[in-house]
């Protein structure tokens, strides 16, 4: 998906001059932007914090500022400035973490971002996007770009089957149709579901809805999912990011003030039941997350309804 938003950012920089600052990462995949914005892309090194809140100063100055790094590093270690610099001062700072989940695999859990959309949302002002494939980045840059509020742009790894088709980037949207319930994903652990799922009859699966825009998507659920999660009682949510402060959690908040009462079978993030890293595949089988475990444990829960 790096690849995807250095493009988005080249196209919207011929739009309009806008500034990019980096904690000294992107190399191998950010020359051409640095190469085309000149001036306007800033190196700021190893200092997220002094990033952050230069940053900030731009936007109060009038200029378009994005700021990124490795996900961790963007909102974890600058945590005190987004939320004094930027949000209670309602900037409309770009943030981006590459590298969402456990993306980076056996670097271990300082570059893990597990937490990360979860710790935002309790800013004020704060909107996340959480693209599920690479074609979804323009268009989040892009609803970023046109927003007056702080943003959080959260990027992974894409896992898109390669002969399938997706429907345009939102903050809802049904990834496949299913009889049997619906089922919630959040990122691009969306694409090897898919993958798993086109192998099973409609009638035996259930509807895949992605989730890509928050707090958006927990006050506007169409009434599509709505009635499907009236209908089934089942609510399932996989999400690369732990329980705490998750989309799952503030979707049966959501439900449960129109009076929906679902079950929640929460596929997530578990930290690390072993005490040992590996890559982003080991420690989603770990957390049961994996598209194979994801689907038995939903016929089990399905079973039991």
């Amino acid at each position: 998906m790096r690849n995807a938003a250095c493009s988005a950012w080249r196209n919207l920089f011929n739009e309009h001059k806008f500034a990019f600052l980096t904690g000294d990462l992107g190399f191998m995949a950010l020359e051409p932007l640095r190469d085309l914005m000149g001036p306007w892309f800033i190196n700021a090194g190893v200092a997220e914090q002094n990033m952050v809140s230069a940053a900030a100063g731009m936007c109060k100055m009038g200029t378009e500022a994005w700021v990124y790094s490795i996900a961790p590093f963007i909102y974890a270690r600058p945590f005190e400035q987004i939320r004094n610099d930027v949000c209670l001062n309602r900037l409309p700072v770009k943030i981006v973490g590459n590298g969402g989940g456990y993306a980076y695999g056996s670097m271990g859990s300082s570059h893990h971002a597990i937490e990360d959309y979860g710790v935002l949302l309790g800013l004020q002002g704060m909107q996340v996007f959480v693209p599920a494939f690479a074609e979804d980045v323009e268009p989040a840059v892009c609803q970023m770009s046109a927003s007056g509020q702080p943003g959080y742009l959260r990027l992974g790894r894409c896992e898109k089957p390669t002969d399938m088709a997706v429907p345009p980037f939102s903050a809802w949207r049904c990834l496949s149709e299913g009889d049997q319930g619906v089922m919630v994903v959040v990122g691009p652990v969306a694409g090897s579901l898919m993958q798993r799922m086109r192998d099973l009859p409609q009638d035996n699966r259930p509807a895949l809805w992605a989730l890509g825009v928050m707090p958006e998507g927990f006050t506007n659920v169409p009434d599509q999912l709505l009635q499907t999660i009236k209908n089934n009682g089942l609510l399932t949510v996989v999400e690369e990011h732990v329980a705490h402060g998750s989309a799952g959690h503030a979707l049966l908040s959501t439900l449960a003030q129109q009076g929906v009462t679902p079950k929640l079978l929460h596929c997530c993030a578990q930290g690390y039941p072993s005490g040992t890293y590996g890559s982003q595949v080991f420690h989603r089988l770990e957390s049961q997350m994996d598209a194979d475990n994801v689907l038995r444990r939903w016929q089990q829960e399905s079973m039991c309804l």
